[in-house]
């Protein structure tokens, strides 16, 4: 056992102290065999030498003792706080990146307004050879294990599918449902997670953590409707497609879960070691990539794209893309708008994984969320592209505080968990 306060054993015939703040001295006797070996006591010799035990009267009760059996108790109590460092960085960066994904990919939209479907189509697919080759390269440098690859493929097919279908269902509903819907409906993204996150991983939240997402929703529906007259978006809608909606945040918020129970479950596997999330990204974006190939006709479709169409729409969206061709017009600000946003999503994609990693999927989400009304505020300011920015109404401000306040109370429960004697 090792003290923290440099405890000394007094043991015949000599004499050691107990030091607490250089100012007190306690000789204490212990029942253990000698340290000092020049001692010549044995451990099968009774011990029947004369020997005195100090005490001291009063008793001190504004002085702690802790006696720790390892190195790593005596952290314990710092250990919450050094977890709580890395999850609010990520956050923040996660935040940030968030934000100009959003921003850079309307701006990609000014060149490519008229091919957002080869813009979707060419990160989904473009990803997997980068995401791959990062892979490689990281394998090579010994940061990926041959462990980390054997690792059963069937958690990624599954996040390849409710991917693929999350899009496909989003992509059909989203066609049919007017603008300002979307938005509110996708917060059911916040609920799903939840609830899937109680049945798969077990998780129990509190009362506030509950009470607190569920504001985190409010206020982003709040703010991006800015005074809309929600009574009247979904009249004349048939109810099919709202459920469409809901079932594709159902559909991406369980893939989320699956990629939070893919760290806790590698962890196991690899024995404590944490799994690389290069790994995750990769062969979760290789496996949505199969599926959105198999779902193209359907999607192309959705997107009033005839199938037939769709190679001479690709060859025409790579050619605005690059921005090259004499009948290109209308491109301006392609490639680099486009590479931008690309740049940003990607590092979006990692920031978003690693905080899924080192925290959980809903505290992910919620960063992801927080960024909304960001973003709404940065893209109606005058940017370039967008010179004519635009003004907002008082309920985004409304919407923006109710979200910040879930955010608060859903963290609530960290703080009052801590153990008063820790301080």
């Amino acid at each position: 056992m090792a003290i923290s306060t440099s405890l000394s054993l007094l043991l015949p015939p000599s004499r050691k102290h107990l030091h607490i703040n250089n100012n007190s001295h306690f000789p204490l006797i212990s029942i253990k065999p000698p340290q000092n070996f020049s001692s010549k006591l044995s451990l099968t010799t009774p011990f029947n030498k004369p020997f005195t035990v100090y005490s001291r009267r009063n008793t001190f009760h504004s002085k702690r003792v802790e006696c720790l059996s390892s190195s790593e108790e005596s952290g314990g109590g710092a250990s919450s706080e050094s977890i709580k460092g890395p999850v609010i960085v990520g956050s923040a960066i996660t935040v940030v990146f968030a934000v100009m994904n959003r921003v850079l990919y309307k701006l990609a939209l000014v060149p490519m307004k008229e091919y957002p479907f080869f813009l979707a189509q060419f990160t989904t697919f473009g990803y997997v050879g980068i995401y791959f080759s990062i892979l490689f390269a990281r394998y090579c440098a010994g940061l990926v294990t041959k462990e980390m690859l054997s690792l059963p493929k069937s958690s990624f097919v599954l996040i390849g599918i409710l991917e693929a279908l999350g899009l496909a269902a989003g992509m059909s509903a989203g066609a049919m449902l007017p603008g300002p819907a979307i938005p509110i409906l996708s917060q059911t993204f916040l609920v799903w997670q939840l609830l899937l996150s109680t049945v798969i991983l077990g998780r129990k939240y509190t009362f506030n953590q509950i009470v607190g997402c569920l504001l985190v929703a409010v206020g982003v529906v709040v703010a991006v409707t800015s005074g809309s007259d929600e009574g009247q978006l979904l009249s004349n809608i048939d109810i099919i497609w709202p459920g469409l909606m809901i079932a594709s945040s159902a559909f991406q918020a369980g893939a989320s879960i699956i990629k939070e129970f893919v760290f806790i479950d590698a962890a196991k596997r690899l024995k404590g070691k944490p799994l690389d999330i290069f790994v995750v990204n990769s062969f979760g974006s290789g496996f949505q990539a199969l599926f959105v190939l198999l779902f193209m006709p359907f999607l192309s479709n959705m997107k009033g794209i005839p199938f037939a169409e769709l190679p001479s729409y690709l060859r025409s969206g790579a050619a605005c893309f690059l921005n090259i061709g004499g009948n290109v017009t209308g491109c301006e600000g392609a490639p680099l708008l486009p590479l931008l946003f690309i740049f940003s999503n990607m590092a979006f994609n990692i920031a978003l994984l690693n905080l899924v990693k080192i925290s959980s999927a809903v505290i992910a989400s919620l960063a992801a969320t927080l960024a909304v009304p960001i973003a709404i505020y940065v893209l109606a300011l005058p940017l370039p592209y967008l010179p004519e920015g635009s003004s907002l109404s008082p309920f985004f401000l409304f919407g923006s505080v109710i979200l910040v306040l879930g955010l608060i109370l859903y963290n609530l429960p960290q703080f009052s968990r801590q153990d008063p004697d820790n301080i």
